[in-house]
């Protein structure tokens, strides 16, 4: 099976999408890669969902990539004794620590992070940003707040404190071992949530190195205004990072997101990183059959900024049309990709490539392709890398990722044109042709006669070393170079 179009669909699997039935479902409309969302359900929920999405990738002969979204450290307030209350603009309020439940003047804030770091002045915001407060007195334990924008305020709704740098770590202990869970489940990628500094990226990397090494990528979730103050910096430390635009639109003013998402997303790409748009894509179709045409065009816009994936959360997970909003997702990613100005948009904003040999063979083959109409680019890849720095170049041409790397195979399939192909070890370039044109003739990207441009690095198995060019000929009887 082979994909019509180049930006991936990210699929969250919840409630309603958990039997094998639905998950080939979702796969066979397009879901390129499934999300397993760590904020709900159990382990025993995630491992079961896991074993599906295995069973069907080794059904179809594709590899499957899969996401493990860690929850994060969530701020939320404690229960009031009448389960909510009505707060009204100019009214007085208070957080402390405090057990006991809330009432019409406090209500326990239990996180003693949160008071060490406000200042008078500091805005709150609760419940996904519906209510607005400012501290105007503070201690340790406690702060007085002024309700600038009232509302209801109910039992366990959210805190944000936008512009903080709150002094808690990105991975709490039910993060550590939900990580722990799915490294060892085989999780390909494993999302970072509220990540605020460089060093949040440190920590979590040196959780996962210190159990398996490499074999799994992060992706760092961007949802904090310090966090786009950091933006090179978290981006270098990543393997890919998501515009999570729920918490960020809440913590920045909503029309700063879509001029966020074109700063994260060509930083990602002149990275050479992969980047993930979510939230709200589709958000109409939990409950409809058909999308508003307001995020028919949200989605359409992230393709031409340039996204690797689109990524479908309650739409998917918890919604009564899961099916049809991938078949949406990937009839609009379709579409886009056919518009001429797409090319125009995607080759307008393509980066020079980096004084390397690895960009200056990924930028060669780009070119080699166009001027020749190669069918397709070939990456024979043992770590992903050349796959990456050929996705960098945005080319026309299909990217057949050949890799004998299961685990590989797997995180590429969140990457930008990348099909991925697993095959055995090769020991010499000859090999590598050979098996490169049997590739991409079973999948029908080529055929007898057609041109192929291959890159590699060599000494083959070696990560980083993209350093070979060639350019070969399928002959007449499909045998061959």
């Amino acid at each position: 099976m082979r994909r019509s179009r180049n930006a991936k669909i990210i699929a969250t699997l919840g409630p309603a999408s958990s039997t094998p039935q639905a998950i080939e479902g979702l796969f066979i409309a397009g879901a390129d890669v499934f999300r397993l969302n760590f904020s709900h359900g159990s382990h025993a929920d995630h491992q079961e969902r896991y074993n599906a999405i295995r069973a069907l990738e080794k059904e179809r002969g594709r590899p499957i990539g899969v996401l493990a979204d860690l929850q994060g450290p969530k701020l939320r307030v404690g229960n009031f004794a009448d389960g909510k209350i009505r707060l009204e603009n100019g009214d007085a309020f208070r957080f402390d620590l405090s057990s006991e439940l809330g009432t019409q003047e406090r209500v326990s804030l239990p996180h003693p992070e949160v008071f060490a770091a406000l200042t008078v002045g500091t805005d709150l915001l609760l419940d996904d940003g519906r209510l607005r407060m400012r501290v105007e007195h503070h201690g340790s334990d406690f702060a007085e707040m002024r309700v600038l924008v009232g509302g209801d305020l109910s039992n366990h709704k959210g805190v944000n404190v936008p512009n903080v740098i709150l002094p808690i770590s990105p991975l709490t202990d039910k993060d550590k071992l939900d990580l722990d869970f799915a490294v060892d489940m085989g999780a390909d990628w494993i999302a970072l949530s509220f990540v605020q500094r460089p060093s949040d990226v440190l920590e979590a990397r040196k959780l996962i190195n210190r159990k398996v090494g490499n074999r799994v990528r992060l992706l760092s979730k961007l949802e904090k205004p310090s966090a786009i103050e950091h933006l090179a910096e978290i981006i270098d430390l990543s393997d890919a990072v998501m515009v999570a635009r729920g918490d960020l639109g809440v913590e920045c003013p909503a029309e700063t997101v879509p001029i966020l998402q074109k700063k994260i997303v060509k930083a990602g790409r002149c990275a050479g990183k992969p980047v993930v748009v979510a939230t709200q894509m589709l958000d109409s179709m939990v409950h409809a059959p058909t999308p508003t045409r307001a995020e028919a065009s949200d989605v359409a816009t992230a393709v031409y900024d340039g996204a690797d994936a689109v990524m479908l959360s309650g739409e998917t997970a918890a919604g009564d049309y899961p099916i049809d909003a991938v078949t949406m997702m990937h009839r609009i990613i379709v579409q886009v990709e056919k518009d001429d100005h797409y090319r125009l948009i995607t080759d307008a904003s393509r980066s020079l490539p980096n004084a390397t040999t690895r960009d200056a063979i990924s930028a060669a083959a780009r070119q080699v392709a166009h001027t020749l109409g190669a069918a397709c680019i070939i990456t024979y890849t043992a770590s992903g890398s050349t796959t990456l720095r050929a996705a960098r170049e945005r080319p026309e041409q299909p990217i057949v990722s050949l890799t004998p790397n299961i685990e590989v195979a797997r995180q590429m399939a969140l990457v930008w044109g990348a099909h991925c192909v697993l095959g055995p070890e090769v020991r010499n370039v000859g090999e590598m042709l050979e098996r490169a044109a049997k590739a991409v003739q079973k999948d029908g990207f080529a055929g007898p006669g057609d041109s192929i441009v291959i890159t590699a690095g060599v000494p083959f198995g070696c990560s980083g070393t993209t350093n070979l060019l060639r350019v070969a000929e399928i002959d007449d009887t499909g045998e061959g170079v």
